[in-house]
């Protein structure tokens, strides 16, 4: 199984915030075996949405879209997906119903809130989607056909993705080394075992640490293990085990390149925005 995430918000693309959400969401969906094919940030316009969907829907076994829900003008991305889908923008009754329960309780909890908060604001979606629940906020999200909505709040976006976790699952197996050799030195053995063994190879080196992490992925845990193993017998480089860390991913990867800094929603001051980024 493969997958695309699409990451929503103008405030991404300006450095405003970090893209922790598709971080997030790649780790999660690597750990599960499915293979991230694709990762995008794409400005708060639907119709740079729209495209970005009706593409990847075709391309992809699955998309995941992360952002740009909810009641503010920025918010783009239901209607979006469902012009990518070529479907109508509908009012979802199970998604109105749950969302009424949850405005109700907002304004039971908080008395003196005197703005306007529609149900549909938070409640429309592509026709014939499925809502999914989300535990943590207002907005739901949604699944229409091979695409998954997902707030864009992080505590919000996790709690949403939870409850369709279990439809993602594949083959793809990964072994994580580390070596004391600078990257340099590790070039050309990890070009031979990729070429050999069809397995993709990165290498993160953690300067502070004095080593460098090799990641290799494939589509086979037999060939990858083989080629863990041509890899210890052929060549005189230093290898050990380990699991990968939140620290050494963050120290290793981003020392190696900024590219896996990936989509964070606003902070819980800036929620509106981002579930809705």
């Amino acid at each position: 199984m493969d997958a695309a995430i699409v990451t929503v918000g103008n405030e991404l693309l300006a450095g405003d915030i970090e893209n922790t959400n598709a971080t997030w969401l790649a780790n999660e969906l690597s750990g599960r075996g499915v293979e991230v094919a694709r990762i995008i940030v794409v400005p708060d316009e639907e119709t740079v949405v729209a495209a970005t969907i009706r593409e990847w829907a075709e391309r992809f076994d699955a998309v995941l879209v992360t952002g740009g829900l909810g009641g503010t003008p920025d918010d783009v991305t239901m209607p979006a997906v469902a012009a990518g889908l070529d479907r109508e923008l509908v009012v979802n009754p199970v998604a109105e119903a749950d969302v009424e329960e949850t405005l109700a309780r907002i304004f039971e909890e908080n008395p003196d809130l005197d703005f306007e908060l529609r149900a549909e604001w938070y409640a429309s979606m592509p026709e014939g989607a499925t809502p999914i629940p989300n535990p943590e906020g207002l907005a739901p999200g949604c699944v229409a056909d091979n695409v998954y909505v997902l707030p864009g709040i992080p505590e919000e976006m996790e709690a949403v993705f939870a409850n369709v976790a279990d439809a993602f699952g594949g083959e793809v197996a990964t072994r994580t080394l580390y070596s004391p050799e600078p990257e340099g030195a590790l070039a050309s053995h990890l070009g031979a075992v990729a070429d050999q063994f069809g397995v993709r190879v990165g290498s993160y080196p953690n300067r502070d640490a004095g080593q460098t992490r090799i990641k290799l992925t494939g589509n086979d845990a037999g060939t990858l293990e083989t080629a863990v193993e041509w890899l210890r017998e052929q060549t005189d480089i230093a290898l050990a085990d380990g699991e990968k860390t939140e620290r050494e991913s963050a120290d290793g990867d981003r020392a190696h390149s900024d590219a896996e800094s990936n989509d964070s929603d606003v902070a819980a001051s800036d929620t509106e925005s981002n579930d809705e980024t």
